[in-house]
């Protein structure tokens, strides 16, 4: 199916919802979700993102900006994962209670305002991945269009292109929670410290790029053909020195280079909750 009937059907699909609240967390999938919904629903349609520790406040103020070049409604609220401690133990199904606690802050919402749906940004490829956090949505009923309709992350970027939407290559960027090993114990001052260490990179021109924290260590990820010019380019001393005024105590360089989900590969078995 070429991408044009792709768009079509996305638009169909909308149009008989004739209402929908998008749960926005401005990355590439849920962005093209809220460009679609407005298009066709306009004031009907409220892309709507959850605040909380784990979400940067540089990616809270680009989905902002985001949102007003779309011109979709928009607003924020704060979710709580951090209160529950099967969230902070970090178990390998942490995921379904952060996309609990988010659906169970939306659901009433989106009922108080009068949406009869609420859609994410899951698309088709996340379906084949280890995502716990899909389960908890499919249990609160939230509806996933990209999914429902076989659309892959490849195409919602060339949906995104054609639509001439300037992030549609933007880099994914999951909640800095995806950042430690199962098993550590998250909190806030270790969310912020893998935050700032992160945008530390990001502002010296690296945009591919995670900070893994291990204990006291930060494991920094780049794609495997940057690493040499990082080396090259990057004032080492300096570097160290700002990620220990972050909390860290020793700063590392992944020579395998930058992998998504890199801390699934030590699960002993995944499987698919699509």
């Amino acid at each position: 199916m070429t991408t044009p009937e792709k768009l079509q059907q996305l638009q169909t699909l909308f149009i008989q919802m004739e209402q929908a609240l998008i749960a926005y967390s401005g990355g590439v999938d849920s962005t093209l979700v809220a460009k679609v919904a407005f298009d066709v629903l306009g004031d009907q349609a409220l892309a709507v993102t959850a605040h909380s520790p784990s979400l940067l406040p540089e990616d809270l103020q680009e989905a902002q900006v985001q949102a007003a070049a779309i011109g979709i409604a928009h607003r924020i609220v704060a979710t709580h994962e951090l209160d529950n401690p099967n969230y902070t133990a970090n178990p390998t199904n942490r995921c379904y209670f952060c996309k609990s606690e988010l659906y169970d802050t939306l659901k009433p919402l989106a009922s108080e305002w009068g949406y009869a749906y609420i859609v994410d940004g899951v698309n088709a490829d996340d379906l084949q991945d280890y995502r716990p956090g899909i389960q908890a949505t499919k249990e609160r009923g939230t509806r996933s269009p990209l999914a429902e309709l076989g659309i892959s992350k490849l195409e919602v970027r060339e949906i995104s292109r054609v639509l001439g939407l300037p992030w549609w290559n933007k880099p994914a960027q999951p909640c800095l929670s995806s950042r430690f090993p199962y098993g550590e114990t998250i909190t806030a001052e270790k969310l912020q410290r893998v935050g700032q260490a992160e945008q530390y990179l990001r502002q010296l021109g690296w945009s591919t790029l995670r900070v893994r924290s291990q204990a006291d260590t930060a494991r920094i990820e780049l794609p495997a053909d940057e690493i040499q010019s990082f080396v090259g380019k990057t004032n080492l001393p300096q570097l160290v020195a700002a990620f220990k005024t972050y909390g860290f105590t020793y700063v590392s360089l992944d020579l395998e280079g930058f992998v998504s989900g890199k801390l699934n590969q030590g699960l002993p078995e995944k499987f698919t909750l699509g």
